[in-house]
């Protein structure tokens, strides 16, 4: 008998004590495919080639790239202004001051394997000058990250997204990059005119060398 008396008694202070909120009780259900919102799209201009993502924020497995190593540090060359990303593709963001007018600097990385080959993000830069021959990419180590980068002199053509301008833009320079390695790549890119660029280009392969694992 008092077994149930207690039984009985239980059961009617849990009763009660659900009478308030219940909805507090209901698991919330899982927002659905449809209900999601989809990564934007990223130019043509200023993504790299090959399957991407937006930035890479979540990968196939639910972690972020930076969980499975996918963060380096660098240093930003001084004297490089540096601004908000003007898109979720841009990591890193900055104006290069200089006598012909300000360049521009960014960093996009698409999470670990994406952005496409090397090769392929290479050529797409030297096909964004007009330029009279297409130089060489140059590698070398930087601190266990392999550098492939381009530096192409020429002018730049004209288009409306990315970092190209709007209009062509003569005796221009564009540095770009590709840093390999564990989580990468990272897609390192700076434009501008000739005047500006070309002193930048030492602090460009000085940061390129400071590349190192975060």
């Amino acid at each position: 008998m008092m077994r149930n008396a207690l039984s009985t008694s239980l059961l009617l202070l849990c009763l009660c004590g659900c009478g308030g909120d219940q909805s507090a009780a209901v698991p919330q259900e899982a927002p659905t495919a449809d209900a999601t919102s989809a990564a934007p799209s990223p130019s043509a201009d200023s993504a790299p080639v090959g399957p991407i993502s937006s930035r890479g924020e979540v990968v196939a497995d639910g972690t972020s790239p930076q969980a499975q190593g996918g963060s380096i540090d660098f240093d930003v060359p001084a004297g490089w202004q540096s601004q908000p990303p003007s898109s979720n593709m841009r990591l890193v963001q900055a104006a290069i001051p200089g006598p012909g007018g300000n360049g521009e600097f960014a960093v996009f990385y698409f999470g670990p394997g994406g952005g496409g080959p090397v090769e392929a993000n290479i050529d797409r830069w030297v096909g964004q000058m007009e330029s009279a021959a297409k130089p060489a990419p140059e590698t070398f180590e930087a601190n266990g990250y392999k550098v492939t980068w381009i530096d192409v002199r020429g002018n730049l053509k004209a288009n409306s997204m990315g970092m190209s301008p709007s209009a062509a833009q003569a005796n221009a320079r564009l540095f770009g990059a590709v840093v390999e390695g564990p989580g990468g790549p990272w897609f390192f890119k700076a434009t501008g005119p000739e005047a500006t660029m070309a002193p930048a280009r030492e602090a460009f392969v000085a940061m390129l060398k400071s590349v190192r694992g975060k």
